[in-house]
């Protein structure tokens, strides 16, 4: 621990313990939105291979990519890669290869993590490769594992990718109970790696990273440059002070439920070091929610402002806005909670009841036609996949509250698909109906709020619409600067498109002129 502390002091950071929290970096300097509080690469990391997509080992490349031709499970994009991977996949290589090609098929990327954890441990015990104080298994058996907090089922299933994991190593010496209690490790402190527009490429164990704890209006955010992590401030965290925002619930006017649901922001001074917190989970639901993500996956419940924030009566009116039913009257915009009686649900705002068959109803024809999407997700197949989404996005209007994350979830993935069939209008409408709505679940500088402002931008400069896409790239230079940086080619990228549609605005207003 004390060399530890020597490494991250000079960052402006310290490891500590918390009370029911465990350890947790705490900062010991002023840290601004934008700079940069850690940068690790990872321990271990594979790409997410499947049977559809394939990518690099050493960048996660998916393009112009060559198996390893001993193993049949590995993928490179070229010879550099391979040749910067080949100290630890020579030994995963010679024991992949003693599979038979049937068994191969099981070596998930988990299998493949697991596998090279302990490859490389053993490389660096023989001190091939080098070790380092935030660089070393030692940080894999310091992590909490929670097997204690395991149900039967996920016990069973750790050991049977125990088993797999000792027949691809054939290690005498190896301890599967130990192999197992890696598997809930991983599970709890592994992080996915995604490329700069959030989308998932791999999986890697970055231990320093692992020590930042979670809350529900996080402080720091974790992006991925290739696969090195770099967690970011997005708050000016002053020295020796706490910065904490509010509940989305906690208005001036409580009672005002036609104003969309902001965030609002405080800060109080606190006499000590504050801790760097990130976001686990997608925090765009309810506290309930969250907290139910947060129990079954990490084994915790959490304490962060937001949560601890939001009373019973609180917690109740959240879920029943962002997960529940609206008024039939679409004049109002009022929340549903249960009567007293269970017969139906009564609007907090205007008294109306809407029945319970008549909420069954709909949920039946929703689920009905989810069921009929998912069978009609063949390639080619985009025109009726449309036109079930809008049939599920009608009745969710109809009975979700307008601000339910399910609609949003609907309206995204109608995005999706209408850019990928080129019909941009229409895309550009859903892109727009998004954003409104990530205003309402994310805080200001969130990096998904950001993203969707790019894609609106760029939807709207392809259509002409020159002077709206000025606004909306700019939006998410404002945001993205702070998450990302500026020095990735996406990033340089997105400024290089905001740069083109400014001139390209002055040309059109010169030309007017002349």
């Amino acid at each position: 621990m004390e060399e530890l502390q020597n490494v991250v002091r000079d960052a402006g950071l310290a490891v500590s313990k918390l009370p029911e929290k465990g350890r947790c970096l705490l900062t010991t300097k002023n840290f601004y939105p934008g700079e940069v509080i850690l940068r690790q690469e990872p321990y271990v990391c594979v790409p997410n291979n499947s049977s559809t997509v394939s990518r690099c080992d050493g960048c996660f490349a998916s393009e112009s990519l060559k198996k390893c031709s001993a193993c049949q499970v590995v993928w490179y994009c070229g010879s550099t890669c391979q040749k910067s991977e080949w100290k630890l996949h020579r030994l995963e290589c010679n024991a992949l290869s003693r599979l038979e090609k049937e068994k191969r098929k099981a070596v998930t990327p988990s299998i493949r993590l697991m596998v090279r954890l302990y490859l490389r441990r053993k490389l660096q015990n023989e001190m091939f490769i080098p070790t380092s104080v935030t660089d070393s298994y030692n940080f894999v058996e310091a992590l909490v594992s929670h097997l204690k907090d395991l149900d039967e089922k996920q016990l069973v299933l750790y050991a049977q990718m125990a088993n797999l994991v000792h027949l691809i190593l054939q290690w005498p010496e190896i301890n599967l109970k130990e192999i197992a209690e890696n598997f809930s490790k991983l599970a709890c402190n592994a992080h996915t790696i995604c490329d700069c527009e959030l989308r998932p490429l791999g999986t890697g164990l970055y231990p320093v990273v692992s020590i930042i704890n979670h809350s529900c209006l996080p402080n720091a955010v974790l992006t991925f440059e290739g696969k090195s992590s770099v967690v970011r401030a997005i708050d000016h965290i002053p020295e020796g002070a706490e910065v904490r925002r509010e509940s989305m619930f906690e208005r001036k006017n409580t009672s005002d439920y036609e104003v969309p649901l902001d965030l609002y922001w405080t800060a109080h001074k606190a006499h000590k070091p504050f801790e760097v917190s990130i976001a686990y989970i997608d925090t765009a639901g309810s506290t309930m929610t969250r907290q139910k993500a947060l129990k079954e996956q990490y084994f915790f419940t959490c304490t962060c402002p937001r949560c601890i924030k939001v009373g019973q009566h609180d917690d109740i009116q959240e879920s029943a806005i962002l997960e529940g039913y609206r008024c039939k009257d679409y004049r109002c915009n009022g929340f549903l909670l249960r009567d007293s009686e269970d017969k139906g649900f009564i609007c907090q705002t205007c008294g109306l009841r809407r029945s319970k068959e008549e909420v069954k109803r709909i949920v039946c024809e929703i689920t009905a036609i989810s069921d009929k999407k998912l069978k009609s997700t063949s390639p080619g197949n985009h025109e009726e996949v449309i036109s079930l989404y809008k049939m599920i996005e009608k009745l969710q209007m109809e009975l979700c509250h307008p601000f339910s994350i399910s609609l949003m979830r609907t309206r995204e993935e109608l995005l999706k698909i209408l850019m990928e069939l080129g019909d941009w209008r229409e895309a550009l409408a859903y892109c727009r109906l998004t954003i409104t709505e990530y205003q309402r679940v994310y805080p200001e500088l969130h990096p998904l709020l950001g993203l969707q402002y790019y894609t609106c931008g760029k939807i709207e400069w392809l259509l002409g619409y020159t002077e709206d896409a000025i606004k909306s790239l700019a939006r998410a230079v404002d945001i993205l600067r702070i998450t990302h940086g500026t020095n990735s080619p996406f990033m340089k990228e997105l400024m290089t498109k905001l740069d083109e549609a400014r001139a390209e605005a002055s040309y059109n207003l010169s030309s007017k002129d002349e």
